[in-house]
């Protein structure tokens, strides 16, 4: 069967590609539910403008969908990001029409010569703001410096009301339907993606989210997952995520050897349990990344439980410790717990681990062996603790 681009207003088509199958993106995100790499056609009464490619793993079924629209000349192709799960197929697209000019941000110019290999005279380097007309259409492009690439850009289109955002207000979500039609599923894959992805840039993405204040949106075209045809729903969901302040909510991600720590776990979650905070409790042994990021979003605090190996954290509490620094959430606190057997320097390493979290580092409860009465009553008091900063919080 013929691949079919899908309308989505009249003069304004999809041309993208469903990826159901792909679990890692980026060899390191888990993609539970797939994905999607959106691609829009924009005809106007004068001229044709193309906003994003694909993949290159789905080149072919996006110039399939192109191709079913029987279009002889695109003259703008408009490459909102780099990245190559958006412009993987941006070198067979300018082969394909060799009339289009590929408009982007200055710097995003230099990255598609250099990553992709396209002509420089084929690119035009549009300003923030500018516009371009398509005849009864008019696009605008907004720079989005760090959204989630220092090069990102939107593209308005004006008599419609459409934002492309590319990867702004994204998910990674495989669906049959073009729009958001199950907002709970859609909130769940938007949420990760925001944590995996965008969290690290939150102060930019609040930015932007006042930046859009100004323009009538009627409909969300990102470039993965679902349209939304109800934009305020991803905008207020990005504005608690990325703006409103963390939660009554500790992250506890942990590692047990031989039972020591597991039991410190267990008596300290139960403990903030009775005092009325939330605790996500993520085993490292065999946890999803994902949703210990998407745990991160509205955490408080951070609570690390590592035996010691070879006198250091152990290498997965390491990596959970280097993965919440990289991502910057909302923490503003954070402390160790857990055993060791003769010495070791586990709570050390992993405050130098975590320089970007700008927490307030509470009492740490690292013991010797299995833990003792007084152990647990050290765990009592750090519950007691972290239940006093967490009051006011929402």
């Amino acid at each position: 069967m013929t691949m079919q681009a899908r309308q989505i207003k009249p003069g304004i088509y999809w041309v993208g590609a469903i990826d159901w199958d792909r679990r890692l993106f980026d060899e390191l995100i888990p993609l539970p539910d797939g994905t999607s790499y959106n691609s829009y056609l924009i005809q106007g009464s004068q001229k044709t403008a193309l906003v994003d490619t694909s993949d290159p793993r789905t080149e072919s079924i996006f110039l399939e969908r192109l191709d079913s629209l029987n279009i002889k000349n695109i003259d703008y192709i408009v490459t909102n990001h780099a990245e190559q799960d958006h412009s993987g197929a941006l070198p067979a697209a300018v082969t394909k029409y060799p009339q289009a000019k590929v408009l982007c941000t200055a710097k995003c110019k230099p990255m598609l010569m250099d990553m992709l290999r396209i002509p420089e005279d084929r690119i035009t380097a549009v300003a923030d703001r500018e516009t371009v007309s398509l005849g009864d259409k008019t696009l605008e492009f907004l720079h989005a410096a760090w959204v989630h690439w220092p090069e990102t850009m939107l593209t308005y289109l004006k008599e419609d009301r459409i934002l492309f955002p590319c990867d702004f207000f994204g998910s990674h979500l495989a669906a049959s339907s073009l729009y958001v039609t199950d907002e709970g599923r859609v909130y769940e894959s938007a949420k990760r993606y925001y944590a995996e992805i965008m969290m690290p840039f939150r102060t930019n993405i609040e930015r932007h989210l006042e930046m859009l204040k100004v323009y009538a949106i009627d409909m969300i075209a990102p470039s993965h997952g679902p349209i939304h045809q109800k934009p305020q729903f991803i905008m207020d969901a990005y504005r608690d995520w990325a703006v409103a302040p963390p939660k009554n909510v500790v992250v506890l991600p942990y590692i047990s050897m031989h039972g020591s720590t597991r039991l410190m776990v267990n008596y300290l979650v139960e403990s903030l349990a009775q005092k009325g905070v939330t605790v996500e409790q993520f085993d490292l042994s065999d946890a999803d990344i994902g949703k210990l990021a998407m745990a991160l979003v509205d955490a408080a605090t951070l609570v690390v439980g590592t035996p010691t190996a070879l006198v250091g954290p152990h290498p997965k509490v390491a990596y959970a410790a280097f993965l919440a620094n990289a991502l910057r959430p909302k923490l503003r606190f954070a402390t160790v717990i857990g055993s060791y057997g003769w010495g070791g320097r586990a709570v050390e390493d992993i405050a130098k681990m975590i320089p970007n979290l700008k927490v307030e580092l509470l009492p740490t409860v690292m013991i010797k062996g299995l833990p003792r009465p007084e152990d647990f009553q050290a765990l009592e008091t750090l519950a007691a603790t972290i239940a006093e900063k967490h009051k006011g919080l929402a």
